[in-house]
């Protein structure tokens, strides 16, 4: 009988009530957006400029950087064109030379200097070949450090200044540099 009036008791203290209409939860958005890091930006970028140079310094919306690839590659290939173009004509020159005709536009120039002429275009052309690719390179290069540093925190709260100071001993101004971070 005991155990009756225990579960009497717990059975007691409940309340039953029938089912009720809930109403729809209110769900409040965060009207801030925060800025997340897109992971994939460097490498698209890097994709970009090797497919067309310039594009991925577009994708950075760094404009004013285009102009500077095509100008680098531009300047680079007219050079390569140019000696090639000069290395094959003192080649061909050459050539004829040593097939027994002076009929060539240097009949001023020796054999000695023909090959002279031959090689150091020669070097430039290779030269010009070079610089093209280290160009070609330094663009993909660009867009790819660009991307990564416009995912960096660069606000007024970190600075670093020169500043003069004086020195409270000897009067003088002194420069020094300043290091200030407001979190």
């Amino acid at each position: 009988m005991r155990y009756f009036y225990i579960l009497l008791f717990f059975l007691g203290n409940f309340t039953l009530s029938a089912q009720t209409e809930m109403e729809p939860e209110i769900r409040v958005k965060d009207t801030i957006k925060k800025s997340g890091i897109n992971m994939l930006a460097p490498s698209k970028a890097a994709f970009y400029s090797a497919v067309l140079p310039g594009l991925g310094q577009i994708y950075n919306k760094k404009y004013w950087k285009v102009p500077l690839v095509y100008g680098a590659l531009g300047t680079t290939i007219y050079f390569y064109i140019s000696n090639n173009n000069k290395y094959h004509a003192y080649r061909d020159a050459y050539k004829r030379r040593l097939e027994g005709f002076n009929d060539d536009e240097f009949t001023y120039l020796d054999n000695s200097r023909l090959i002279a002429a031959q090689k150091f275009y020669q070097n430039n052309r290779d030269l010009s070949a070079l610089l093209t690719g280290l160009f070609y390179i330094l663009n993909i290069v660009d867009a790819n450090v660009d991307a990564h540093l416009m995912q960096f925190n660069v606000n007024d709260n970190l600075t670093i200044k020169p500043d003069f100071y004086r020195n409270e001993f000897s009067a003088n101004q002194n420069l020094g540099i300043s290091l200030t971070l407001k979190l």
